[in-house]
């Protein structure tokens, strides 16, 4: 399985079986996704910035709501969160998406903007890969990213939705959610990562944003 990080929310995962996008996003400022196919796109919620599907070729099926379904033989699983710490009244819901596909479990948490429960821990599952916001602002910051991932324990963390010299959003650096587990990875282009090279314990991989690849 192959995974790039196209900027902000939107992941490229491309498997045996289909091709997922996650949160895509419109063209802005010179930035685009670029002439991507999937068999399914992923929406965590309606903000132009991660809902932009028309963009995607290949007639993808869109999911865009809780509920379970399998499509292109992947089950997918969303599950319904808050965009906010305030039970949604600041900036509505967030859908959570888990993915199992090639004996991984994938974890895309959108635009998550409150702490998970212990009753959501135990709903989303073992997560073996785990795409989570850490640029706060809109979404939750380091700390609470951090702590989720104590929390979730899973194998490899793809953090996501932060400032970028490509995306100069109002965000904090990346570097804010580094100093949480006091690493610092080389960033990569890309991850190639299957059931039998997970590492052993949780791992932070820094992907460089690859739009329009």
């Amino acid at each position: 399985m192959e995974i790039t990080w196209l900027g902000n929310s939107c992941f490229k995962i491309r498997g045996k079986q289909a091709t997922i996008i996650t949160d895509p996003f419109p063209p802005a400022n010179g930035v685009s996704i670029g002439k991507v196919t999937a068999n399914v796109v992923t929406v965590s919620h309606d903000h132009p910035n991660h809902s932009f599907a028309s963009g995607v070729g290949g007639s993808p099926k869109v999911l865009k709501r809780p509920g379970e379904y399998e499509i292109a033989g992947v089950l997918f699983i969303g599950l319904a969160t808050f965009h906010d710490a305030n039970k949604g009244a600041d900036r509505g819901k967030n859908t959570v998406y888990v993915m199992e596909t090639e004996e991984l479990s994938i974890c895309h948490l959108g635009d998550l903007g409150q702490a998970l429960t212990d009753a959501q821990i135990e709903e989303i599952g073992k997560v073996d890969i785990l795409m989570i916001p850490v640029g706060g602002v809109t979404t939750i910051n380091a700390g609470t990213a951090a702590a989720i991932v104590r929390q979730m324990d899973p194998k490899i963390v793809l953090p996501m939705h932060y400032k970028t010299s490509l995306f100069e959003a109002e965000l904090d650096s990346v570097e804010h959610f580094l100093r949480e587990f006091a690493t610092q990875p080389t960033p990569q282009p890309k991850l190639n990562v299957n059931k039998n090279n997970l590492p052993i314990s949780t791992q932070v991989v820094i992907l460089e944003a690859q739009p329009g690849k």
